[in-house]
């Protein structure tokens, strides 16, 4: 409902207080509901406020501590207190004017101390700042501050570019750091299954070397023990003669033939065996030496 009053009556609506003057001069104030007024004696019903709360939305424009221009948007909501209506309607004019004003100053105060980073995480030190000197002055005019919302920061558009630029940067830096992390532990564990590969086909040889001597010595064993007369030596040398013409046998039957020019005859092999001795001689020398 609205408030409806004429001359000799009125209603104030239930979200409103109703001003009562006597010519001319404040007499009381009017609860919400219906009211006789007596012209004859001055009285009348001289203005009706309402008690509901009210939205301004005040957009500041200043400068940061590091010479950065930004706007702030704020939101205050506030309301007539209805015990000092009568403060309200007499003492302010226009109170949308009075709360922009202090605004400005308290934020224009406050903000150019504080760089733009330190202004983003204090908003809230901002938006008490305002509440608490709002509240002080326009107490005293009837007025209750209920909230204060610094709503939005809004930098200067360069300055927003070059802040998402170095939110870029720092991004693709802490990406190519991760990326050389992951590519050195690549390459860390390739060089281990390297190593460990290595290791494996190393003790793979020489199992296989130990084989191929313990086999040898064994077939000298037996070749000795079963036919009389023979040395090692010469067991020897049928041996090595026999895997000269099986290695002949493997280069005929490769599929990928590859022309190999050795020599090929009994007498070359005989060379090829005592070369074969004599450096296993020198060595055993050579260690004897060492071990002396």
């Amino acid at each position: 409902m609205g408030n409806v009053f004429c001359v000799f009556c009125g209603c104030v609506g239930q979200s409103g207080v109703g001003v009562v003057e006597r010519w001319g001069r404040f007499e009381k104030l009017a609860e919400p509901g219906f009211h006789f007024f007596n012209p004859l004696s001055g009285e009348c019903l001289a203005g009706i406020l309402s008690t509901r709360i009210n939205s301004l939305d005040v957009r500041v424009e200043t400068k940061t501590k590091d010479n950065v221009f930004v706007q702030l948007l704020c939101s205050i909501q506030y309301r007539v207190i209805k015990e000092n209506a009568d403060d309200a309607f007499y003492e302010l004019q226009n109170p949308k004017e009075q709360i922009q004003a202090y605004v400005f100053d308290v934020v224009r105060a406050h903000v150019p101390r504080m760089t733009l980073d330190a202004l983003f995480e204090q908003k809230g030190d901002v938006a008490r700042a305002v509440l608490e000197e709002l509240e002080k002055v326009m107490g005293a005019y009837g007025y209750n501050i209920e909230h204060i919302l610094l709503v939005d920061i809004i930098p200067d558009p360069s300055v927003r570019k070059a802040m998402n630029e170095i939110n870029a940067a720092q991004r693709l830096q802490l990406a190519s750091v991760y990326k050389g992390e992951a590519e050195k532990i690549l390459l860390v564990k390739k060089a281990e299954a390297d190593a460990e590969a290595k290791y494996l086909g190393g003790v793979g040889v020489a199992r296989q070397r130990q084989a191929i001597t313990d086999g040898l010595r064994e077939n000298i064993l037996n070749f000795s023990h079963k036919v009389g007369g023979t040395s090692a030596k010469e067991v020897m040398d049928l041996i090595m003669i026999t895997q000269y013409f099986d290695t002949l046998k493997d280069l005929g039957n490769s599929s990928k033939n590859t022309t190999v020019f050795i020599p090929h005859g009994p007498g070359h092999v005989r060379d090829i065996g005592e070369q074969i001795r004599n450096g296993m001689m020198e060595g055993a020398s050579a260690q004897i030496n060492a071990a002396e």
